[in-house]
C-alpha cells in the first residue's frame, strides 16, 4: 500500500462546503493542534534524553559510546533510521498504539544519537540555536498551513534537492572538503526550510483525507513525525554555523 506522506503523491485541496464548514475547521484545528503538540513533545524528549547522556561530560554515557570503540554506537545511531522505515513504510499495518510507542521510541533514540553535540559545541550556542531554529521554524510552519498558494508542485523538486543532498554528504565523508561542507549546510537550511512550508500545508490537506475515519490518529503521529525531522535537521544544519565548539 503507498506510503500517505510520500511527497510524489498529490492530494487534492479541501475544497467547497467542507472546507468552509464551522466543524471542519474546528476538527481542522484540533487536528492540527494533535500534531504540532506530539511534534513539541517528541523535541523536548529528545533533548532531555541527549542532556541525560551529555552528563558529565568526558565521562558520560555519550563519550563513553561514542568516544569508544565498538558496535554501541553503530546500533544506537543506526537503530531511529530502522525506527523511522518502520514507521514510513509500516504505517497501515501498524495500530495506533504501536505507531505512537514507535514514535516515542524514536524520539528517545534521536536523543541518546544527538547527545554528541553537547559534547563538541558549547551548551550556550546550542541554546541559542535552537531558538532560533524554533523561531524560524514557528514562522516558516505558520505560513505553510494559512497560505493559499498550492505549494504541491514543490514537492519533486524537495525529493530530488533531498537526494542530492543525502549523496552529498555521504561523499563529504570521504573527501572532508570544508567547502563542500558549508555548501551542504547552506543547501541544508534552505531545503529543510522549503520541507517545513511543504509539509505542513500536506499535513493540513491530509485532513481532509482522514476526517472522521480511523486513520486520523495514526496520520496526526506521522504528521509530528514529519515535522519533527525538518525541525531536527533544520537544527542540525543550522548549528553548523551558529554553534561555538568546545
Amino acid at each position: 500500500m503507498a506510503n500517505q506522506f510520500d511527497p510524489r503523491i498529490a492530494y487534492p485541496r479541501a475544497t467547497g462546503v467542507a472546507a468552509g464548514d464551522a466543524s471542519y475547521d474546528a476538527g481542522l484545528r484540533s487536528y492540527m493542534l494533535s500534531v504540532y503538540n506530539y511534534m513539541a513533545s517528541g523535541v523536548l524528549l529528545t533533548g532531555v534524553v541527549a542532556l541525560l547522556f551529555a552528563r558529565g561530560g568526558a565521562e558520560s554515557w555519550a563519550a563513553q559510546i561514542f568516544m569508544q570503540p565498538g558496535i554501541l554506537k553503530w546500533i544506537v545511531m543506526l537503530a531511529p533510521f530502522a525506527l523511522v522505515m518502520v514507521l514510513s513504510f509500516g504505517i497501515n499495518k501498524l495500530s495506533e498504539t504501536q505507531a505512537k510507542g514507535l514514535f516515542w521510541l524514536y524520539a528517545a533514540l534521536m536523543g541518546a544519537s544527538l547527545s554528541t553535540i553537547l559534547l563538541v559545541y558549547t551548551g550556550a550556542s546550542v541554546a541559542s540555536t535552537f531558538f532560533a531554529t524554533a523561531a524560524g521554524f514557528g514562522a516558516l510552519s505558520l505560513y505553510g498551513y494559512t497560505t493559499k498558494r498550492d505549494l504541491s508542485g514543490m514537492g519533486k523538486f524537495l525529493l530530488m534537492g533531498l537526494v542530492g543532498l543525502i549523496i552529498a554528504s555521504l561523499i563529504n565523508v570521504f573527501t572532508q572538503s570544508s567547502t563542500m561542507s558549508l555548501i551542504i549546510s547552506v543547501v541544508g537550511v534552505f531545503l529543510f526550510a522549503g520541507l517545513t512550508v511543504y509539509d505542513t500545508q500536506k499535513i493540513k490537506e491530509m485532513y481532509y483525507q482522514v476526517q472522521g475515519s480511523e486513520m486520523i490518529g495514526k496520520t496526526i503521529i506521522m504528521g509530528a513525525l514529519t515535522l519533527y525531522l525538518d525541525f531536527i535537521n533544520l537544527f542540525l544544519f543550522l548549528l553548523r554555523f551558529m554553534g561555538d565548539r568546545r
